[in-house]
């Protein structure tokens, strides 16, 4: 075969691949925030939620536990997306934001507790129970956006990644709490921040392997 035929045989086989689907940050969105949603639906149909969520919602740390996770969930889902274009800017900083708020909480919470129980409110009864559930639940919806995030063209793949399980993580923590009935400040942002940590780490390994160019 001539260099000519098989320059002929390559432009025709290139003609004839379909195009690749074009990035589309609102339906990766879309597929990682019902994917969540479907698992704590499934989560609260075999568990359900706290028994007096009416009553203690009303708490201080009771709200807490949701609106800190959505805080940061909200901005890492933003710097998430527009990491996987190339020339985006990213402002790190507003993830800073809800780590200062819990650990104000962290340190009111502290001197208030009797010596010799922050141990015990540390540990609480379902630390394990906690740190599984956020995990579990985080992985098929981080699997499912770095898949889609491949359409994009990101230069950071293990930050692109990070962020990616940082939101996903934390969507999925605020979710949980409405079935945690461990309130204080020195369970959950140790432990829900913990599962949270491990859905940023394992995004960060995997962008670096699935969002590679």
């Amino acid at each position: 075969m001539t260099p000519e035929h098989r320059t002929e045989n390559l432009i025709r086989d290139i003609a004839v691949r379909p195009l690749p689907q074009p990035y589309a940050p609102g339906a990766l969105l879309g597929m990682v925030l019902g994917l969540i949603g479907l698992g704590l639906a499934l989560f609260m149909g075999l568990f359900g939620f706290r028994p007096d969520l009416a009553s203690a919602v009303t708490a201080l740390p009771v709200q807490a536990k949701s609106l800190l996770a959505l805080a940061l969930a909200a901005p890492a889902f933003g710097l998430a997306l527009a990491s996987a274009r190339p020339s985006a800017p990213l402002r790190l900083w507003p993830l800073a934001l809800p780590g200062l708020v819990a650990a104000a909480l962290v340190l009111q919470r502290l001197l208030a507790v009797p010596p010799g129980m922050a141990g015990a409110e540390m540990m609480g009864q379902t630390a394990l129970a906690c740190l599984m559930s956020i995990t579990a639940l985080s992985a098929l919806p981080l699997m499912a956006g770095l898949w889609l995030m491949r359409r994009g063209a990101p230069t950071r793949p293990g930050l692109t990644g990070g962020l990616l399980g940082l939101a996903v993580g934390a969507g999925v923590a605020a979710g949980y709490a409405l079935h945690c009935t461990e309130d204080s400040p020195l369970f959950f942002v140790l432990w829900y921040g913990t599962g949270i940590a491990l859905a940023a780490l394992t995004g960060a390994v995997l962008g670096r392997l699935v969002l590679r160019w």
